[in-house]
């Protein structure tokens, strides 16, 4: 059976979609999966073996210059790509609008999310089959509901990405080191500088190494304000995902905040822990077996805004951030190791 499926972004929402391609292998062995997706994200579906063909798609770059000669080249080959074969199945996962758009690209019987269960209910117009999926879950729940309905089977017992680690190879000379997940978008997501280099020092006194990786010069400047004058804390090197995953797939732990990152960890089974201040993990947060979230309690939270809105807080240090301190977060991850 060939299925095409329509996921394109973004770096959360691709993670979010590997354990129901998983699910998808295990119970239907025959299965073969064409994925379309963001440039930007292409090398990720292959870790599946079930994926067995990326179609990349530029839409972010795209929609800025339709009026291009090479732009509209490249739109025209992408058409084409989606065409070259006919489908059992074209499995819109995306409920959107340009999602919906590719769908009816495609040859195949069309299946996605009903008017009610979809992100943009207009999407639903383009589907042969319409399915329902109650909203108010984690994305990787909805994901995983739409794909035993589309496909017709039962929802296996557990959480598995169906990534191999192994595929990375570990660092030269790297021993037993932790890494640090320090870089996000929003100041309210920033754990405070002063936990980092406290947690660091937790680690580095047990005879571990701390690894901080970055990618941009500020947080490039905030990695090595962290590891000043803790002997065994250390800044990487800038690298691309791939060669991060190195780093992150053979690490005892992985400390991080809501960044994209953090799903990468869910998805290769390394004990983690994920910290969430201003934002909510209920929905869309990381989720998997060897990771843990902590989550403020503190009534203002999850505020969502970029701005800290309660009275006594600061850029710096966030108020909520206060219910996940350094020796909590620390001995959180040690009980992950032993289990």
């Amino acid at each position: 059976m060939k299925v095409l499926l329509i996921k394109t972004s973004s770096l959360g929402d691709v993670f979010h979609t590997l354990p129901a391609i998983n699910d998808a292998a295990q119970q239907c062995p025959d299965i073969e999966f064409h994925w379309v997706v963001e440039e930007a994200f292409a090398a990720i579906p292959t870790w599946h073996p079930a994926v067995k063909r990326v179609i990349p798609m530029a839409w972010r770059r795209w929609r800025k210059q339709l009026r291009d000669r090479k732009v509209r080249s490249e739109m025209n080959a992408f058409r084409s790509a989606l065409r070259d074969e006919s489908y059992d199945l074209v499995l819109d996962a995306q409920g959107l609008l340009k999602s919906a758009v590719i769908t009816r690209m495609a040859r195949g019987h069309r299946v996605g999310l009903d008017k009610l269960s979809a992100r943009e209910g207009l999407s639903a117009l383009a589907y042969q089959t319409k399915l329902a999926v109650p909203r108010g879950q984690h994305a990787i729940d909805r994901v995983r509901q739409l794909f035993s309905q589309a496909l017709d089977y039962d929802i296996p017992e557990g959480l598995d990405y169906g990534v191999d680690r192994l595929r990375w190879q570990r660092p030269t000379g790297a021993g037993d080191y932790w890494v640090f997940l320090h870089g996000t978008t929003w100041d309210t997501k920033l754990w405070p500088e002063t936990y980092w280099r406290e947690l660091a020092q937790h680690v580095c006194q047990q005879g571990e190494r701390v690894y901080l990786p970055w990618g941009n010069p500020e947080e490039q400047a905030r990695a090595g304000r962290i590891a000043h004058n803790i002997k065994g804390a250390e800044v990487l090197p800038k690298m691309g995902l791939n060669e991060l995953n190195a780093w992150l797939a053979h690490a005892s732990a992985v400390v991080g905040v809501d960044t994209g990152l953090s799903h990468v960890v869910a998805a290769l089974g390394v004990p983690a822990v994920a910290i969430y201040g201003a934002t909510d993990a209920t929905l869309t947060g990381v989720c998997g077996p060897q990771v843990t979230v902590l989550s403020s309690e503190r009534h203002c939270a999850p505020c969502l805004s970029k701005v800290c809105l309660h009275p006594d807080g600061d850029a710096i240090q966030p108020p909520c951030f206060k219910d996940m301190p350094p020796l909590r977060v620390f001995e959180q991850v040690q009980r992950q190791r032993q289990q």
